[in-house]
């Protein structure tokens, strides 16, 4: 049998025929059938999904592109909406300085390119939030240019394809190359789709089904044994803990203080509940004098580059409190759990039944 991985055009022939039987269904795609047929995608869209998909799972996105689709249909009408709508449907996402990036991105779009996105890389990677691998997705899947697509999925089939054992993220300009290399002129926006899914559904990180691959037969990794080795990683070092208090106030008739977070840093922008620095002892700072009660409760989150446990503290909001500045007070019907950061609504359920 011909080694395909040493004939690329045969080989990325064999994988566009059976992505155009197994592509996998999103709401930001065009499938390979309507693509067939003359219907091209909408950069907004791509973009958008590309955004969220940034250290984020497909499943984890569907809900969260449906809901910013419908409330903002178009990059026009994202450009137009106030940041603390954007980021409330954001919420839970994580990452928050995407949602930042995603308004700036939009306005730029909006203000000094008339709504329509660029067409080019170059053009795609000069506007705010976007990096190589979206500029070079947007540029492949919504206009159809050859460009090199390298998310985990494809680096992990290009190290299997090629049985590369140098580890990530060194290896990187490598599996870029091998991608390249592969990369078709004709159909280059299925085709990067492709080798996507094939890592997602078939090529996957644990027990791949190397028996149903369209490329089983020229995969060095799957003759050698080593696929499910690869592609191997520089070890990580242990993360920090941090420490911190957070502190929950709700008036008689159930309205809550929160605090809008600095636009810079972690959770920028977001509304949260006031809080002390995050480090290794941190100083209590309530926001007001009270008897503030220690409910003994812990929320424990990670973030990228470290863990995080806060103790909890409540108390009884005045109702003639006034709001300093960067402080909010929102009413029982204003106020949703759902907006706030998943690290600000894991204390919420901690201490919800408590402060009804």
């Amino acid at each position: 049998m011909r080694d395909l991985a040493r004939n690329p055009d045969d080989l990325s022939r064999s994988l566009l025929e059976w992505y155009d039987t197994h592509a996998r269904h999103m709401p930001w795609r065009v499938g390979p059938a309507e693509r067939a047929a003359g219907i091209r995608p909408d950069p907004y869209r791509i973009w958008l999904s590309e955004v969220m998909l940034q250290q984020t799972t497909v499943a984890a996105v569907k809900d969260y592109f449906e809901r910013f689709t419908r409330r903002w249909p178009t990059v026009r009408d994202l450009a137009a909406a106030p940041d603390a709508d954007v980021m409330g449907e954001w919420a839970g996402l994580g990452y928050y300085a995407r949602a930042r990036n995603l308004l700036k991105c939009a306005r730029v779009v909006a203000e000094t390119h008339n709504g329509v996105f660029p067409d080019s890389y170059g053009g795609l990677i000069a506007l705010p939030g976007i990096g190589p691998y979206t500029a070079a997705a947007i540029s492949a899947i919504a206009f159809d240019r050859p460009e090199t697509v390298l998310d985990g999925n494809v680096e992990r089939v290009m190290a299997r394809l090629h049985d590369e054992h140098a580890p990530l993220p060194a290896v990187k300009p490598l599996l870029k190359a091998h991608a390249a290399h592969l990369t078709p002129l004709e159909r280059p926006g299925d085709y990067a789709q492709a080798v996507m899914d094939l890592g997602a559904t078939i090529c996957t990180p644990k027990s791949p089904a190397c028996g149903i691959c369209p490329w089983r037969d020229p995969c060095r990794a799957r003759v050698e044994g080593t696929a499910p080795d690869l592609p191997k990683k520089t070890p990580k070092k242990a993360k920090p803990t941090r420490h911190g208090f957070v502190y929950l106030a709700r008036s008689e008739d159930g309205a809550w203080l929160l605090e809008r977070r600095p636009d810079k840093g972690l959770l920028g922008g977001m509304l949260g509940w006031p809080g002390s620095d995050w480090c290794d002892q941190p100083q209590e700072v309530p926001p007001f004098e009270a008897p503030w009660q220690d409910t003994g409760a812990e929320v424990r989150h990670t973030f990228t580059h470290f863990h995080l446990i806060l103790r909890v503290r409540t108390t009884r909001l005045p109702s003639d409190y006034p709001a300093r500045s960067g402080q909010e007070i929102l009413s029982r019907h204003a106020f949703r759990p759902s907006d706030l950061p998943t690290v600000m609504r894991k204390a919420f359920d901690l201490v919800r039944d408590q402060m009804r």
